[in-house]
């Protein structure tokens, strides 16, 4: 799950490379929740970065605040329970998401045994 707006710098320059990702690895979900003030602002993030994973538009912040969202952009990875395993933050280079789901299937593949 990865919390971005179209105000948010970083998250204009890692768009692009969730979108790589989305592409890259079928075998994971990822989920866009877009802080913008209005769902034309969210259509428009989609559009100008063609992204192809579900987006949703959170009007009132509410997944922003159970997650404890502050600084933009934000990423989570949840297991298969849905408990979160790995947090991003502004602050991580735009790669890391991707380098976390690398690191997280290849965990999860020697945990079952290949």
């Amino acid at each position: 799950m990865d919390f971005f707006a179209a105000y948010c710098r970083p998250c204009q320059r890692a768009l692009p490379a969730l979108e790589a990702l989305h592409a890259a690895r079928p075998d994971f979900d990822l989920v866009g929740v877009s802080l913008d003030d209005s769902a034309e602002g969210a259509v428009q993030m989609i559009n100008r970065h063609h992204l192809t994973f579900p987006v949703v538009h959170d009007a009132g912040h509410v997944l922003a605040g159970r997650f404890r969202v502050t600084e933009l952009p934000r990423g989570f990875i949840a297991d298969a329970s849905g408990r979160v395993i790995w947090a991003t933050g502004p602050a991580q280079e735009d790669d890391a998401l991707s380098r976390a789901v690398t690191a997280v299937a290849g965990a999860s593949r020697r945990g079952a045994g290949e």
